[in-house]
C-alpha cells in the first residue's frame, strides 16, 4: 500500500524537508511531501535510515543524532561547529540577494529558506531582498557559510533583515501578508483604500508569535464548483441561497479537520467581481484554484492564477467534477503548464488534487494538502495578545441591527466592547458572532467574525484596528475622512479637465446617470466598478450615488435632479434590494426608472441597453436591385411612366433610387409608384417588367438605368 512522504517523515520524527533530502540522496528526485512511495521504495528508505541510526549509535552519537538520521543518510549539510565552517560548504552570494536566488545558490528549495526566515520571525516572498546579515544567519541555521562581497555597504531597504523586520509581521498587519507584495489588491476606482493610510500609533505587539490557522481563498471560474466545494466541507448549503447559483459575496468560514482549523474565503467567480477576488488574495495564505475537469482553464481561472502569482501566495489546484463523463484531469494539468504552473505529477511543485465537490470525493485529500502546505511552506503565525487588527471582508446595513461587518482578524484578539476604527468609520463592538450565527466574546487571529457597532458601512478591504478609547477612534476616523475628501476633490478636478478636453475635441458625451443601491458594500463596489468600465467616446455611465440598503424616494429625487428633461437618461438600479416607502410612486411622478436585479450580468446587460438607447442612430446603404428603362408612356399633364425591366435584385415602392444616363448621375430620390400592368405592386423581382414613376422627377429616357436602394439602421453596441 502506498505511503505518503510526510507519513514516513512523522514515523522517523523528521521534518518533511529532512525526509525529502534523504529521498534525494537515495535517488528519488522531484518528490513533494504528499508524494506516494510504493512498498519497494519504502523498504529501501527504511533500510537506509535504519543503517544511519545504527551507525550513529555505534559511533557513540547522541540521542539527537540518532533521532535525526536524515543527515547521516544524506551525507551533507551537517551543522558545522561554531567558528569552524567547512570550507567546501562556503558559497558566494551577491549583495542584496533575493530569497529565490539564495535558495538557488544553496541548492535547496526556496520554501526551505522561507521556513528558516519564518523561524526568525520574518515572512518573505520569493522576490524579497535580504540583507547580508540576514543571509549569513540563514546560512548558519542551515549549516552553511556564505561570502557576501562588499559587506560594508548594506542596502538601507533590506526589509528582511531580522533586526528591522522581526516586528513587522507582528505590528503592521497579518502575519501572512506583512512581507507580501501589495500589487494584487487595489480595487479599481476605490479612493477610500488610500485614505486609510492614516493609522494608530504605538501598537507594538505585546507577546510572541504563535501558530494560527491558515487562511485559504477559494478561486476559479464561474460555475466550476467553488461554493459547492465549501458546502461539502462545511456540511451546509450556501450555493442554494445565491441567485442563479452564482456566488456574489465573499463568504468567510472556519472549519476543523484532524484537530486543526482552516479559515476559508469563498470569492465570486464572475468577471465583474475581480476587485473582490483581489481583496481575497490580499489577506490569504494559500489559494485553492478550482478548475472543472470538463472545462479546464477559463478566463476567471487565468485571473486567479495571476492574482496568486502577484500576491506571492502558494497555489493548490483542485480539479473538480471528475465524476462527469467528459472529465479529463490530465488535460487540466497539461493546460496548467501554459501558465508556468507545473503539477507535481509532471515534476513540478504545484499540488493538484482530483475532487468531486458534489460527490464528496477527494475532499479529505484536499484538506490534508492544505494543512501540509501550511506547515511546510507558509507556517502562519500571529501575535494573539496585542490589540486587534484585521480586514473588512464584507459590510452591509441590516434592518434592526444597523451596520454589520464581516471581519477577518489577523493580529491580536478582538473582543466584545472593543473600540475599533474601520476605514472612515468607528464604534464600539456591541456583539460578535461566527458565520453560523453563534455568539462570540472574543476572536483570535484567522477568525472570521460578524460585528455590530460601527457608525457606518465601511468598504470591503478596509483595515480594522482596535484603539484605546472612543476619543482616539473619532480622531483617527476624522483624519481619514479629511484625507479622503481631499483625494476626491483632486480626482474630481482631474476628471472635469479631461471631460472638458474631450468635449472640445469630440463634442459632448452622452451620460447615463445611475443611482446604485445594493445589499452589501462589496457588491456595490463590484457593480460600480463594472459599470464604470462600460461606454465609449459617445456614451458613458455617470454614477451619481452609491449606497447600501433599499431604494428610497431620496434616491429617486437624486436621479430626477440630474435628469435631462428631453432625454430619459437616469436610472435607479438596485442589486439584491427592493424599494422602501414611496420610492415607486415618486419614480412614477418624476419619470425615473427603477430597475432591480439579483444576478450581476443581468444588471450589466440592462445598463448596456439603456446606454445604447442614448446613442444616435447610424444608417448604412443597402442595394436592392437595378432596372432598365425600355419604354416611356406619357400621361396627360406631362408626367411620364417608365416601362422597365428588372435586371438584378428587386425594385421596391417608396425605396430610394438613383437614375443614371450612361455614367452620369441625373437624379437621387424616391420611387413614387410601382405597377405591373394595372395593379399596384409593393416590389417586383428580377426578370419581370414593371412601370414606375420617380417622385419630383420626369426627365426619363429609354436606356436609363435605375438603381434601387434603402437606408438600414445599424444596431448600436458598446
Amino acid at each position: 500500500m502506498p505511503l505518503k512522504v510526510y507519513d514516513l517523515a512523522k514515523e522517523y520524527k523528521l521534518t518533511n524537508t529532512e525526509m525529502l533530502e534523504v529521498l534525494r540522496k537515495q535517488g528519488f528526485a522531484r518528490l513533494s511531501p504528499s508524494s506516494d512511495l510504493d512498498d519497494e521504495s519504502v523498504l529501501r528508505v527504511r533500510t537506509a535510515l535504519t543503517a544511519a541510526v545504527a551507525q550513529s549509535d555505534k559511533a557513540g552519537g547522541s540521542t539527537e543524532a540518532a533521532s535525526r538520521p536524515a543527515a547521516a543518510a544524506a551525507g551533507e549539510r551537517q551543522p558545522a561547529a561554531a567558528g569552524a565552517p567547512a570550507a567546501a560548504d562556503s558559497v558566494e552570494v551577491p549583495i542584496n540577494v533575493s530569497v529565490k536566488e539564495l535558495a538557488e545558490k544553496l541548492a535547496v528549495p526556496a520554501s526551505e529558506v522561507q521556513k528558516v526566515l519564518m523561524g526568525m520571525g520574518v515572512l518573505a516572498a520569493l522576490n524579497q531582498r535580504l540583507a547580508p546579515d540576514a543571509v549569513r544567519r540563514i546560512a548558519q541555521k542551515m549549516g552553511r557559510t556564505v561570502r557576501v562581497p562588499s559587506e560594508g555597504a548594506q542596502p538601507a531597504t533590506s526589509a528582511a533583515a531580522p533586526a528591522a523586520t522581526a516586528g513587522t509581521a507582528t505590528g503592521n498587519g497579518a502575519a501572512g501578508t506583512a512581507q507580501r507584495p501589495k500589487t494584487a489588491g487595489t480595487a479599481p476606482g476605490t479612493v477610500a483604500r488610500q485614505a486609510t493610510a492614516v493609522s494608530a500609533k504605538g501598537r507594538a505587539a505585546s507577546g510572541g508569535l504563535q501558530v494560527r490557522p491558515p487562511v485559504v481563498t477559494i478561486m476559479g471560474h464561474v460555475d466550476h464548483g467553488k461554493t459547492t466545494l465549501l458546502d461539502t466541507i462545511r456540511k451546509a448549503s450556501v450555493a442554494t441561497g445565491e441567485a442563479g447559483g452564482i456566488t456574489q459575496h465573499i463568504g468567510a468560514y472556519q472549519i476543523e479537520t484532524d484537530g486543526k482549523r482552516i479559515t476559508f474565503l469563498d470569492t465570486p467567480g464572475h468577471a465583474a467581481f475581480s476587485a473582490m477576488r483581489a481583496r481575497g488574495a490580499q489577506v490569504t495564505d494559500i489559494i485553492v484554484i478550482v478548475v472543472a475537469a470538463d472545462d479546464s482553464i477559463m478566463p476567471q481561472t487565468e485571473e486567479a492564477i495571476r492574482l496568486a502569482k502577484e500576491a506571492g501566495v502558494p497555489i493548490i489546484v483542485a480539479i473538480n467534477k471528475i465524476d462527469l463523463p467528459g472529465a479529463n484531469p490530465d488535460r487540466v494539468m497539461t493546460d496548467l503548464t501554459r501558465y508556468e504552473l507545473v503539477p507535481e505529477a509532471y515534476g513540478g511543485d504545484v499540488q493538484t488534487v482530483n475532487i468531486s465537490a458534489k460527490q464528496g470525493e477527494g475532499i479529505q485529500d484536499l484538506l490534508d494538502t492544505i494543512l501540509l502546505l501550511s506547515e511546510v511552506v507558509v507556517d502562519p503565525k500571529a501575535d494573539p495578545h496585542g490589540p486587534a487588527e484585521g480586514t473588512i471582508i464584507e459590510a452591509k446595513i441590516d434592518k434592526g441591527r444597523g451596520a454589520v461587518a464581516t471581519v477577518l482578524v489577523q493580529q491580536g484578539t478582538l473582543r466584545t466592547g472593543d473600540v475599533i476604527v474601520a476605514g472612515i468609520f468607528f464604534g464600539k463592538i456591541r456583539a460578535m458572532s461566527d458565520e453560523r450565527g453563534g455568539k462570540l466574546v472574543k476572536a483570535g487571529p484567522s477568525t472570521p467574525v460578524e460585528i455590530i457597532g460601527l457608525n457606518g458601512v465601511p468598504d470591503a478591504g478596509d483595515r480594522i484596528e482596535a484603539v484605546k478609547d472612543e476619543k482616539e477612534a473619532r480622531s483617527l476616523a476624522q483624519k481619514r475622512e479629511t484625507q479622503l475628501r481631499e483625494q476626491r476633490l483632486g480626482t474630481g478636478n482631474l476628471v472635469s479637465l479631461e471631460a472638458l478636453y474631450h468635449t472640445l475635441r469630440f463634442g459632448a458625451v452622452k451620460e447615463l446617470n445611475v443611482v446604485l443601491k445594493g445589499d452589501v458594500q462589496g457588491s456595490v463596489q463590484a457593480v460600480r466598478d463594472a459599470l464604470q468600465e462600460l461606454g465609449n467616446e459617445e456614451v458613458r455611465v455617470r454614477i451619481l450615488s452609491t449606497g447600501v440598503g433599499p431604494i428610497s424616494d431620496n434616491d429617486v429625487l437624486l436621479a430626477a435632479a440630474d435628469k435631462d428633461q428631453d432625454v430619459k437618461n437616469s436610472l435607479v438600479v438596485g442589486f439584491n434590494v427592493g424599494t422602501a416607502g414611496g420610492a415607486e410612486r415618486k419614480a412614477e411622478q418624476e419619470h425615473v426608472q427603477i430597475k432591480t436585479y439579483s444576478i450581476i450580468y443581468e444588471l450589466i446587460d440592462a445598463v448596456k441597453d439603456a446606454m445604447v438607447a442614448l446613442l444616435p442612430p447610424i444608417f448604412e446603404e443597402a442595394n436592392l436591385g437595378k432596372a432598365e428603362v425600355r419604354a416611356l408612356f406619357r400621361l396627360p399633364g406631362g408626367r411620364s411612366i417608365a416601362g422597365c425591366y428588372v435586371t438584378d435584385g428587386l425594385i421596391r415602392r417608396n425605396a430610394k433610387a438613383r437614375l443614371y444616363r450612361g455614367k452620369e448621375l441625373l437624379f437621387t430620390g424616391d420611387i413614387d409608384t410601382l405597377k405591373r400592368f394595372k395593379d399596384d405592386q409593393r416590389e417586383v423581382q428580377t426578370g419581370y417588367e414593371c412601370g414606375l414613376t420617380l417622385r419630383d422627377f420626369n426627365d426619363l429616357a429609354e436606356g436609363d438605368i435605375i438603381e434601387c436602394f434603402e437606408m438600414r439602421q445599424i444596431p448600436r453596441e458598446l
